[in-house]
């Protein structure tokens, strides 16, 4: 993996809510691409989490992305992120709680 660049963001959500976003440029096992990032405040405990959506015209399919993006978030972070599958609208998503707060 090789992470070429990337960049920063606040932005406001629904409801007057800020969240961070990050965007980062990067090559695993060959395949480039930009992945996105949105940290913020969620639930009744407002805790902290990030998402990011694998993307369906990347190369591969689905799958491959979310995978190549668990790589990309694993490597920051020195964890790898939890995944899951929306059946329905056949989305994969990727979640890591952010260790501390925004």
């Amino acid at each position: 993996m090789k992470i070429i660049g990337g960049g920063a963001e606040i932005k406001e959500g629904r409801g007057g809510r800020k969240l961070l976003r990050i965007k980062i440029t990067a090559e695993v096992d060959g395949v480039g691409g930009v992945y996105a990032i949105t940290f913020g405040r969620y639930g009744s405990k407002n805790e902290v989490a990030g998402y990011a959506r694998a993307k369906a015209d990347a190369p591969g399919d689905r799958m491959a992305d979310a995978e190549r993006l668990a790589a990309v978030v694993k490597a920051l972070i020195s964890r790898k992120p939890r995944m899951y599958c929306k059946k329905r609208r056949r989305s994969h998503s990727v979640r890591q709680e952010a260790p501390g707060g925004l």
